[in-house]
């Protein structure tokens, strides 16, 4: 990691440093190793991505049998049923085809032709192997506190146009939108950082990406970038450290060396960001307002 810390609050500032922090980690070693682990696997066709999804619908690295053992020192686990797909085995056949000499005269000439065939070959996804671990960009979850974190949380989530749950999610995920229901749900029991930061993404999702404004159509990589590139914008503004996090997660998003999905984005990313700043600023106001005046009534009906 790249050690880039935000200590400004001004969004032109903190859009540079987002992009100057995704650039440095993909400079990483550990980035590095991740491309050349991936660059190791096929890209599959549409149609085998859905055999793929049909099968085992949590695949997400597949190879055959031998490529996990040679290419990456993985054995395929014992009792393992392999995935089934369709690839291509072109033949080479000879074939006779007419040719026309200098004089107009016709002949039969043997040529050798490649003839497309398709036959069912058996692959297996990583959670099917065991051996030598991959490389991996995962980001480490955020473990700060966050200074008079409860009003600050509720500031944040009166900052959401659709309802909050804080629910136990299995995996790996840590919160998500489900644009059906028009609600965001987060994963209970993290730090109190991670809980901000996930909160914020979620509710960026649901500003840009809700089904009333089209926002559904979007691609799922651009989607990913500009909510998480929101949460750094927005927790960067009141001083909480998400960098750690926010630049591996955007880089294996967006996933180009010239950095095109995060710059296309910018413009909505900075526009988002200063809605939910804004937002959250005057619910902060109004909720630590609410919080000092009862006090400073029962003060004044101690005097009489």
């Amino acid at each position: 990691m790249t050690g880039t810390k935000v200590i400004s609050n001004d969004l032109d500032e903190i859009m540079k440093a987002l992009e100057d922090g995704v650039k440095d980690f993909m400079e990483t070693d550990t980035y590095k190793a991740y491309l050349r682990a991936v660059g190791k696997f096929h890209n599959y066709s549409m149609n085998n991505v859905m055999l793929i999804t049909m099968q085992r619908p949590d695949a997400t690295l597949v190879a055959g049998y031998n490529t996990w053992k040679k290419s990456f020192n993985r054995n395929v686990k014992r009792g393992e049923k392999g995935l089934k797909i369709i690839a291509p085995m072109p033949v080479s056949v000879e074939k006779e085809e007419d040719r026309v000499d200098q004089y107009g005269n016709t002949y039969k000439e043997k040529v050798t032709v490649t003839v497309p065939r398709f036959r069912a070959v058996t692959v297996f996804d990583v959670s099917q192997t065991d051996g030598d671990p991959l490389p991996d960009i995962s980001p480490s979850e955020l473990k700060d506190e966050v200074s008079n974190y409860g009003v600050f949380l509720k500031a944040v989530e009166k900052a959401s146009d659709v309802p909050i749950n804080y629910i136990d999610i299995e995996g790996t995920a840590k919160g998500y939108f489900n644009v059906a229901n028009n609600e965001i749900s987060v994963a209970k029991g993290m730090s109190e950082s991670q809980t901000l930061k996930t909160l914020i993404h979620e509710i960026a999702h649901s500003v840009l990406h809700n089904k009333n404004n089209g926002g559904v159509f979007i691609d799922t990589k651009t989607k990913e970038v500009q909510a998480e590139s929101v949460a750094f914008s927005v927790c960067s503004h009141f001083g909480i450290d998400t960098s750690e996090y926010t630049f591996p997660y955007v880089t294996a998003w967006a996933g180009d060396k010239d950095l095109k999905t995060l710059r296309n984005s910018m413009d909505t990313i900075k526009d988002t960001a200063s809605l939910l700043i804004h937002r959250i600023e005057d619910n902060y106001k109004t909720l630590t307002q609410e919080k000092t005046e009862p006090a400073q009534h029962l003060q004044k009906g101690a005097e009489r």
